[in-house]
């Protein structure tokens, strides 16, 4: 097993700091929708984003026509789950 497969596979199903403190603001939002910037006005980290679309906790739910680079997610089902557990 290469080096990257280990990392992959030691971190997947466990979500980072990141990950839960972002995850948690869709648990109190209409659809579980998630904010596209944090609370000092920051954009969510795409890489934040990506990994949680990666590992299901998080699916699109809408393109955005003003500016169609921002992916606006929602949580899933697993991403509420992972949240309730953490």
């Amino acid at each position: 097993m290469d080096v990257q497969t280990q990392v992959e596979s030691t971190y997947a199903g466990k979500p980072t700091g990141a990950q839960i403190k972002w995850l948690e603001k869709g648990l109190a939002q209409a659809g579980g929708k998630l904010p596209l910037f944090d609370e000092d006005g920051q954009k969510i980290s795409v890489r934040t984003v990506n990994s949680c679309l990666k590992q299901g906790w998080v699916e699109p739910w809408f393109n955005n026509p003003i500016k169609p680079d921002w992916l606006v997610c929602k949580l899933t089902d697993s991403g509420r789950q992972i949240i309730t557990k953490s």
